[in-house]
């Protein structure tokens, strides 16, 4: 892990000190972290992730965005609309949302086979990560129709977003609304390190190398505890 991130530090062409402000970390500390001596927290990993994600937004001259249009817009009324129903939830922070995401993506595409959002998810050590969420809140707070803000839950600093806009579910499907209804129902009262441990057990973060894109195609070889789809129908 620490030669990781060395190696990481180095392609992003970042100094100890500038890496280490970035993480909100010390020197001392991240020296640690590149020795092996200290594992990066479920937080400073997600900070790592985001800032390779923004560099490399800024090194192409654009927002990254992986996901066509269409999708993108239906991201947008799909968090609006899970930060409408469960974001004032006392553990639903930027961790929680990163795993109810996945779960409405994954158990849209393994159930009708075709994409919802269609997120990038990569895996990191704490479960997979939307590559497309930061960019895409720094837009939407640009708009003015989200506001991030900080908490504390159970000691630990938290990200949680207030929505200043309801969603537009007239682009949303009946079929949509009801899998993500679904979705929050088993899952968006979970803390962040029961969802974590979830997505370990699950086929496609367990069939990924780590740091790489997800592929939607293992949604169908999922076990039972996740499956949504009745495979006997087949």
């Amino acid at each position: 892990m620490g030669t990781h991130i060395k190696t990481k530090r180095k392609e992003l062409g970042l100094s100890q000190t500038e890496l280490a402000t970035k993480l909100g970390m010390s020197r001392p500390t991240l020296i640690k972290v590149e020795r092996g001596e200290r594992r990066l927290t479920s937080e400073e990993e997600q900070r790592l992730a985001m800032l390779a994600d923004d560099i490399k937004a800024h090194s192409a001259g654009d927002m990254r965005i992986n996901i066509p249009e269409k999708n993108l817009k239906k991201f947008e009324q799909v968090l609006l609309y899970v930060l409408q129903e469960v974001g004032a939830k006392p553990n639903v922070g930027m961790t929680v949302l990163y795993k109810l995401l996945y779960f409405i993506d994954f158990d849209f595409y393994e159930k009708y086979e075709k994409q919802l959002m269609g997120l990038t998810y990569i895996k990191n050590t704490h479960g997979p990560t939307p590559r497309e969420f930061v960019s895409v809140i720094k837009d939407m707070e640009a708009r003015g129709k989200l506001e991030q803000v900080k908490s504390t839950y159970y000691k630990h600093e938290q990200k949680k977003y207030l929505p200043h806009v309801s969603p537009d579910l007239s682009l949303l499907t009946g079929q949509e609304l009801e899998l993500i209804d679904d979705v929050l129902r088993r899952y968006a009262d979970k803390s962040a390190s029961t969802l974590s441990e979830m997505t370990h057990r699950d086929t496609p973060w367990k069939a990924t190398e780590d740091g790489k894109d997800i592929d939607y195609e293992l949604a169908f070889y999922r076990p039972e505890e996740f499956s949504v789809r009745d495979y006997g129908e087949l």
